[in-house]
């Protein structure tokens, strides 16, 4: 059976700390809902009601897209190893650029990511913790090197003009929001 918490207790946090990947879903009002994996050394338990993880270039911007026009967002964590858990969180987020204060307050609790855009910072309303038990048991490998080679090779120039180009509309046609 699920339960359900007003914040994140620390067995949760240790859970979050040892996850590999974890997902982002986001929905405007109409439109695409959007449901994308994340990974690397990107997310950060701030206090039990708070999260912040660092959001990098991508095929596109649907999240900062969707979080301008609705800032509900739901993360979600499962155990592909160990003991059968599925975490969702869901809270109200926003999200700062690289010029926004916030970035320089927080972008400190990451490693140097090239390729690093916007800080997504969650306000957690209320977290579910559920059973996995129908999620399979997965062994990790290691962490894939395409994105972070792609992004080196791209330069801070090259990555400018990539946003520019393939990161100013939602698939739906909506316009990115400059934070």
């Amino acid at each position: 059976m699920g339960r359900r918490l007003k914040g994140l207790t620390p067995p949760l946090i240790e859970f979050i700390e040892r996850q590999k990947m974890f997902f982002v879903a986001t929905a405007m009002k109409e439109g695409s809902v959007n449901l994308s994996p994340k990974g690397l050394d990107s997310l950060r338990v701030l206090n039990p009601n708070r999260v912040v993880w660092l959001n990098l270039t991508g095929s596109g911007n649907e999240t900062a897209i969707h979080l301008s026009h609705n800032n509900r967002i739901t993360l979600m964590f499962c155990a592909f190893e160990g003991d059968p858990i599925i975490l969702r969180i869901y809270g109200k987020a926003k999200v700062y650029g690289t010029e926004n204060e916030n970035w320089n307050k927080h972008i400190q609790l990451f490693p140097t990511i090239v390729g690093s855009r916007q800080l997504v910072d969650v306000d957690i309303e209320k977290v579910q913790i559920s059973c996995g038990m129908g999620v399979p048991l997965m062994d990790y490998q290691s962490q894939r090197q395409g994105l972070l080679d792609w992004a080196e090779k791209q330069g801070d120039e090259g990555l400018e003009k990539y946003w520019r180009k393939k990161n100013v509309t939602s698939i739906d046609g909506f316009e990115t929001k400059k934070e």
